[in-house]
């Protein structure tokens, strides 16, 4: 059982030079509005020895602690719903570039910069570090590694793991891993930062990583092709590969649902084809020098078209439409939001088995009413977005008996396709009885061993992930 942050242990932590102050509603709230904080203290430290110190406070009082990145979490690991107040720790006053190597391509970089300030950070010396999400304004680097995020890229340069070499982080005791080092090989025992990525707060806290970057490519296109399919999107894919190897940089799926739902809320979003078509996908292309991306593009809209996987296609003919491409493309979940979704899920299934998982979660979920679904996603990697409307004119509250039976039915075919039930958001509070329902048994024992040996008193983001 744990206890409270209240006053008193405010006043513990006064007297180690931490400012304590009650933690206000801004931290108190997820994106989706389905989850409520407990209210308790917020804490923001400025160097990795405060955090160090606040960690010993709370375990040595048996309190617990909530890390908060930016609060663009889709699965409430930053809210703690229930149970002894906590103490939010923020850390968006560590948010220094302390190095950047543009010969060894790394930067090291404190945990409360925003993924938006990292991207800049590698421009400047004219590198890429390529995780990108729409919310990288405000989404903060610590919170995209201790979620795994995903985003766009992920076919060409991997999650946030993949992008990340070595971490400074504090344990629940208050150890500090000191751990920045710059390396692609290091082979001495266990991997912990690979652990602690993904880890979601629940066996340490992050506080600054050596992060990846890459050479900017020399030239980029973009472009959005109509498409018969969703296996006709794979086919495609599989030829943009082939013609372009290595270098497909991106490749969403977009369903006409989603588009629809943008002329509904979104008017002012500028939509590529005159005629809406059933599916289309977005493609964006890193050359190196000496080859035109807007005639690879072409190429590949010929080549598709005579297989019969396109039917039309416009290709950006500048940063300016490149942009506007994108700008579509990042809208659609703001424009499910205006819509108010009854349930969302962020599934990944094998490459292969994304046009059946489509063909029968359709029919399944008409069975149970009459809703919308728009699937969009990162195709490229098996990531779709599924998520689940009311019919046009109804509203969510009309469905709410629906929720649990949407879920079960979409989550249970992802599960026979051997997928999982969460690709790139996580688990945090809200799946956390999806993992318990989905995954391996083994998997879930390792867990509750690993958790029990770095978190013994269940300090650590409590109520989150595993029990």
């Amino acid at each position: 059982m744990l206890n409270p942050a209240d006053a008193e242990f405010a006043a513990r932590l006064g007297a180690l030079g931490l400012e304590a102050v009650p933690a206000g509603a801004a931290y108190l709230e997820e994106p989706r509005g389905r989850l409520a904080g407990v209210a308790g203290l917020l804490v923001r430290p400025r160097t990795v020895e405060e955090v160090a110190a606040l960690l010993r406070a709370c375990s040595a009082a048996r309190v617990g602690v909530v890390p908060y990145g930016g609060g663009t979490g889709l699965v409430g690991g930053q809210v703690l719903t229930e149970g002894s107040a906590p103490v939010t720790l923020s850390l968006e006053r560590m948010a220094a570039l302390r190095a950047v190597d543009p010969v060894g391509n790394v930067a090291i970089v404190e945990a409360g910069m925003t993924l938006q300030a990292v991207q800049e950070a590698a421009a400047e010396v004219g590198r890429v570090f390529p995780l990108t999400l729409a919310s990288q304004g405000s989404a903060r680097i610590g919170g995209c590694l201790a979620t795994n995020a995903g985003g766009v890229n992920v076919l060409r340069y991997g999650n946030a793991r993949d992008l990340c070499l070595g971490l400074e982080a504090v344990l629940a005791d208050g150890t500090i891993l000191r751990g920045l080092k710059r390396l692609r090989k290091d082979n001495t025992g266990y991997d912990l930062r690979g652990l602690l990525v993904g880890s979601e707060g629940t066996l340490g806290v992050i506080t600054a990583a050596s992060l990846r970057l890459f050479p900017r490519p020399a030239a980029e296109g973009t472009a959005m092709l109509a498409v018969a399919s969703p296996a006709a999107a794979l086919e495609l894919l599989a030829l943009a590969e082939a013609r372009m190897a290595g270098c497909v940089s991106a490749f969403e799926l977009i369903h006409r649902q989603g588009l629809a739902f943008l002329e509904e809320v979104m008017p002012k979003v500028r939509q590529p084809f005159v005629t809406r078509r059933e599916w289309s996908v977005l493609i964006e292309v890193g050359l190196p020098e000496g080859i035109d991306p807007q005639v690879a593009l072409a190429g590949l809209f010929e080549a598709g078209a005579k297989r019969g996987l396109v039917c039309d296609g416009v290709i950006a003919q500048g940063a300016a439409q490149r942009a506007a491409f994108w700008r579509l493309r990042e809208s659609l979940p703001e424009a499910n939001r205006r819509i108010g979704s009854i349930s969302s899920h962020d599934i990944s299934v094998p490459l292969s088995d994304l046009p059946a998982f489509i063909d029968r979660a359709g029919p399944a979920l008409a069975a149970l009413g009459d809703m919308r679904v728009n699937c969009f996603g990162h195709v490229g990697d098996g990531n779709l977005h599924y998520n689940v409307f009311p019919a046009k004119g109804r509203s969510r509250a009309e469905y709410e008996h629906l929720r649990g039976p949407i879920k079960a039915c979409v989550h249970g075919i992802v599960d026979a396709f051997g997928g999982s039930v969460s690709a790139e958001h996580g688990v945090g509070r809200i799946k956390r009885a999806d993992l318990e329902r989905y995954a391996d048994p083994g998997k879930l024992a390792a867990m509750r061993a690993i958790k029990a040996a770095l978190d013994p008193l269940g300090i650590l983001n409590p109520g989150a992930v595993i029990g």
